[in-house]
């Protein structure tokens, strides 16, 4: 499997094992225009986008590989806080359409646009329980959103 394939692993919302933090109101009730712009991949992609991760030694030390990033930067979830971090989340300056891959595990990721992470960041994640890296396949920049109520950015780009 390769990056061009991912579209090919595309499966509905519905067999999605995290599905209802999106589709549930107890949790969050996304928009139909919204749910259908986020795409849950299959065991395969899933395993291998961790597969990829794993291979290229991304979070071999914490939380990214020494050397990996020139630049890393970090916020703390605090409660209440959601707004400054959609605002730090923000300031990472990618395109809004910019294509992202979510890998929670070997079993669960899943493709979208960079502006439903910044819109739906507490819903993709959730403290105490999930380690999730948000990334694209170039690689010039991740995010690890940690369990212990911490986001890292790492990036190669020039960054303030």
């Amino acid at each position: 499997m390769n990056f061009n394939e991912i579209d090919n692993h595309i499966i509905p919302m519905k067999a999605f094992k995290l599905n209802w933090r999106f589709t549930e109101r107890k949790y969050d009730l996304l928009p139909e225009k919204h749910l259908n712009e986020l795409k849950p991949l299959d065991n395969e992609a899933s395993e291998f986008l961790d597969k990829y991760i794993s291979k290229v030694e991304l979070h071999n030390q914490f939380p990214f590989k020494r050397g990996f990033f020139k630049n890393i930067d970090k916020a703390e979830i605090l409660e209440e806080n959601e707004k400054e971090i959609r605002k730090w989340l923000y300031r990472r300056a990618l395109p809004f359409d910019k294509t992202v891959l979510l890998s929670w595990d070997g079993d669960t990721s899943m493709k979208t646009k960079w502006k439903f992470v910044l819109k739906y960041w507490d819903s993709v994640f959730y403290v105490g329980s999930d380690d999730l890296t948000v990334f694209d396949e170039s690689l010039e920049w991740a995010l690890l959103f940690f369990h212990e109520n911490e986001i890292y950015w790492g990036t190669n780009k020039k960054y303030k």
